[in-house]
C-alpha cells in the first residue's frame, strides 16, 4: 500500500487528510476508524457497485462495530442531479443521521460527487470519506474536495468545495471495472504527464498497455503519481483561484460535449480526450507546440482506446456551450493550452477564427 497525503492549509489551522492506495485495501477499514468519530455511518453507493462491496465492505465495518446506513442510488451520469440528491437527503433524515455520522461515498465520480455534496450541506456539513471504485475517480474527483451535480445547462455547475476526511483507492475493484470505464480513467492519468509531467508522459507511452492489462503494480504507481501531482495542485490552489485551473486540461470542450451528446453517452473520460485533441489542435495554431508534439498526444490516446476526434456539434453551440463554463471570467473563455508537453498555462486571449476554424475542421460528425 501507498499513502499519499494532501496537505491543507488555512486559517486558523492546518487541515490535510490520506490517500491510500493499494490492492484489497477495501477489507481493511482500521484505515478509516480513526475518521468515522461514532458506530454509525451512511454509505452512499450506487446500483452497479453497490451488489459488488457493499455487503462486505458493510460486514467488515461490523466486526469494529461500526452499524451502516447503506443508500444506494441508479447508476449513471444523467442521474447527477437534484432528484437523486435529494434520494439522499431522504435517506439521512429517516435514519435520523446527525452531524457527526459520516458520509462514505462507495462507486466512482458520480457517487463520490452527489454524496460529498449532500455532505458538505447535510446539517451544514458532516464527515465524508471517499471510497473510489473507478480508475477516474481514483485518480481525480475524489482527491481535491469538488462536490456537485449537474444541471442541464451545464456540467458541475451546482456544488462545493468539500475536502473528504480520507481516502481509500483499492486497485482490486479495477478488476470489475469494464473496459471501457477503465480507459476513461487513463485520460485523467494522461492530463497529468500532459500538464506538468514530461517524464510522467513518457513513462505512459511505455506503460499504457500493462495499464490496459490491469497490471496491478503499473496501476499503483500511475494511482499514485497521479494523486500527488493533484494533492500537490490542490495544496498551492483549494479553491481554483489560480494554477488549480490547470487541471481542467480539456474540459471545457469536453463539459461542452457531454452536454450536448446527454449526460452519459459520452464517458467524462472520453469526452476530455477528444476536448484535450481540440486544445492541442488551438495550441498548435497559436504556435505553441508543433505538430510533433499534437502527434505524440494523439497517438497515446488512441493506444489508450480513447476518442481523438470531437463530435461536430457547430462551433455556435460549441460556444453557447462553453460559454456557461465556471471558467468564464468578466464574459471572457478562458482556456487552458499547451505550451509544450508537461506545461500548460491558462489562456484568454485565444482568438475567434482560430477558435472556429479548430471546431469546425477538427470536428466530425458522430
Amino acid at each position: 500500500m501507498q499513502t499519499v497525503t494532501v496537505n491543507l492549509v488555512s486559517t486558523p489551522a492546518q487541515r490535510g487528510y490520506p490517500i491510500h492506495i493499494g490492492a484489497n485495501i477495501l477489507a481493511q477499514p482500521e484505515l478509516i476508524l480513526d475518521y468515522l468519530g461514532q458506530k454509525r455511518v451512511a454509505i452512499v453507493t450506487n446500483t452497479t457497485v453497490g451488489p459488488l462491496y457493499l455487503d462486505k465492505f458493510r460486514a467488515d465495518l461490523s466486526v469494529h462495530g461500526i452499524v451502516s446506513v447503506p443508500i444506494v442510488l441508479p447508476d449513471g451520469e444523467e442521474y447527477k442531479n437534484w432528484e437523486t440528491l435529494n434520494l439522499i437527503f431522504d435517506a439521512l433524515l429517516t435514519h435520523r443521521c446527525e452531524r457527526n455520522t459520516p458520509v462514505i461515498a462507495l462507486g466512482g465520480g458520480v457517487v463520490g460527487d452527489l454524496a460529498g455534496f449532500a455532505a458538505a450541506t447535510y446539517l451544514r456539513g458532516v464527515p465524508f470519506i471517499q471510497v473510489p471504485t473507478t480508475l477516474l475517480a481514483q485518480v481525480d474527483s475524489s482527491v481535491g474536495g469538488k462536490t456537485g451535480i449537474n444541471h442541464p445547462l451545464g456540467k458541475n455547475m451546482i456544488g462545493a468545495f468539500y475536502q473528504p476526511q480520507a481516502v481509500m483507492a483499492d486497485t482490486s475493484t479495477l478488476d470489475t471495472l469494464p473496459d471501457r470505464e477503465l480507459r476513461a480513467g487513463i485520460a485523467e492519468v494522461i492530463k497529468y504527464g500532459l500538464i506538468r509531467d514530461p517524464a510522467f508522459f513518457d513513462w505512459l507511452e511505455s506503460h499504457v498497455d500493462a495499464l490496459l492489462e490491469r497490471d496491478n503494480s503499473m496501476l499503483i504507481e500511475a494511482i499514485e503519481r497521479s494523486c500527488q501531482h493533484k494533492a500537490e495542485v490542490v495544496e498551492a490552489d483549494e479553491r481554483e483561484s489560480g494554477m488549480r485551473a490547470l487541471l481542467n486540461l480539456g474540459h471545457t470542450f469536453g463539459h461542452a460535449i457531454e452536454n450536448a451528446m446527454g449526460y452519459g453517452n459520452w464517458l467524462h473520460g472520453e469526452a476530455v480526450a477528444a476536448g484535450t485533441m481540440l486544445a492541442a489542435e488551438v495550441s498548435r495554431r497559436m504556435g505553441m507546440i508543433d505538430e510533433g508534439e499534437v502527434e505524440r498526444i494523439r497517438n497515446l490516446y488512441v493506444k489508450a482506446g480513447l476518442p481523438v476526434i470531437a463530435p461536430n456539434l457547430g462551433p455556435e453551440k460549441y460556444l453557447r456551450l462553453m460559454g456557461l463554463d465556471k471558467k468564464v471570467q468578466g464574459g471572457k473563455m478562458r482556456f487552458i493550452l499547451l505550451e509544450n508537453i508537461g506545461r500548460a498555462a491558462v489562456h484568454a486571449d485565444v482568438p475567434a477564427a482560430i477558435l472556429t476554424e479548430v471546431l469546425t475542421e477538427c470536428t466530425a460528425d458522430a
